[in-house]
């Protein structure tokens, strides 16, 4: 298992190193055929309102996949500790979910969302705001996928949404899970239709 271990606001000593080591491996101990390559990044909080100051994000690529985790506690080895079970639980659903798909290959997968109209305003009465400066960059290969399988990363990756490229219309697509329950994917839209109306 190749591990990358990358602070911010914080020294990375070799007893956070070995103890990051230990709890990762631990973590990753049954998928290590999956797993190709882990990057940790340890941060701590430089503003005092924040609670949960010290936080551990951990990304695991495993066989193409990217599966990702992120916690944070008042403490670096309680955070290091909740994203290292955080992992091993996502890890586990990923390779139950690659078992299933084996033995299931023959079943039809229904539709993931229903088609919506697009409502006229879509902020309502927010003002949108952009961050005063763009914080990180990442890049990523989007090889083309289904809805399905997009969600299926969703799910990976511990984030609200995930950007695809969708195999059936080449085209950048969203899915993202939805306040109210459910999922919800956006589209391009073609033709000169600003404003949101029909």
């Amino acid at each position: 298992m190749k591990l990358l271990i990358q602070g911010n606001n914080i020294v990375v000593t070799d007893a956070i190193h070995d103890y990051v080591q230990q709890k990762l491996e631990r973590a990753v101990k049954h998928f290590q055929a999956l797993t190709t390559k882990v990057d940790v990044h340890l941060s701590v909080a430089k503003n005092d309102r924040i609670a949960d100051k010290h936080k551990a994000e951990v990304t695991v690529y495993a066989n193409g996949t990217v599966i990702r985790a992120q916690e944070g506690s008042e403490n670096l080895y309680a955070s290091i500790d909740l994203v290292a079970d955080k992992i091993a639980r996502q890890l586990r659903k990923y390779k139950e979910r690659k078992l299933e798909k084996k033995t299931n290959a023959h079943v039809k997968v229904t539709d993931v969302v229903t088609e919506e109209p697009v409502t006229a305003n879509l902020i309502g009465d927010r003002t949108p705001e952009l961050p005063a400066e763009v914080v990180r960059m990442k890049y990523f290969t989007m090889p083309p996928m289904t809805i399905e399988e997009a969600l299926d990363q969703l799910q990976l990756v511990d984030h609200d949404f995930y950007m695809f490229r969708n195999s059936a219309t080449d085209e950048i697509n969203v899915i993202y899970m939805r306040n109210h329950g459910g999922y919800g994917v956006i589209q391009p839209r073609n033709g000169n239709n600003h404003n949101g109306t029909h």
